[in-house]
């Protein structure tokens, strides 16, 4: 009887813990916006863009940019969205095919009085061609760092066709 009362306390408290674990872990991350790229509504870029149909995510569609050379692609502006001492990230998935250079995301933010400070993943860059990849970039805010602005881009450093989904700015807590 005693054996069994330690057992099923031993299991109690395995699944407990590990139900603290999953809901601590889960809240830590929380999406800020979404932009599904089902459609070209928002997006900044005044180059060439299509939506396809045919390679996407999650089935509704994604962002094509064929790129002939350089270019740098402005997607989205998120306005004041009064955060401090977080860890923005911006969160994409990509895909290239018969990329001659270096595919990478870029989050610029604007502090007043201060101006625009980026933060890029030219760490884990995406060249030739590739499946359909999460990437992400982040951005440290401390205590008093508020931006007003957020800019997010794509950069492509060289000649190919790349195609980006589900765009997500998620923020996490410092610890």
């Amino acid at each position: 009887m005693k054996g069994k009362f330690i057992k099923t306390s031993i299991i109690l408290f395995a699944v407990f813990f590990l139900t603290l674990q999953c809901s601590s872990s889960s809240n830590s991350v929380v999406e800020i916006k979404a932009f599904p790229l089902n459609n070209l509504d928002g997006i900044l870029a005044k180059i060439p863009l299509s939506i396809d149909h045919k390679f996407t995510t999650d089935g509704k569609g994604s962002l094509k940019i064929t790129a002939r050379d350089s270019v740098d692609v402005p997607l989205f502006v998120v306005g004041d969205i009064d955060i401090e001492k977080v860890k923005l990230i911006y969160r994409a998935k990509i895909r290239t095919e018969n990329e001659a250079g270096k595919v990478y995301l870029e989050m610029w933010c604007h502090f007043p009085d201060l101006g625009y400070f980026y933060s890029r993943n030219v760490t884990t860059p995406l060249t030739t061609t590739t499946n359909w990849t999460t990437m992400e970039t982040p951005f440290f805010l401390k205590k008093g760092e508020n931006p007003d602005e957020i800019r997010l881009n794509l950069v492509i450093t060289g000649e190919g066709i790349v195609w980006i989904d589900e765009i997500q700015l998620l923020k996490a807590s410092l610890k």
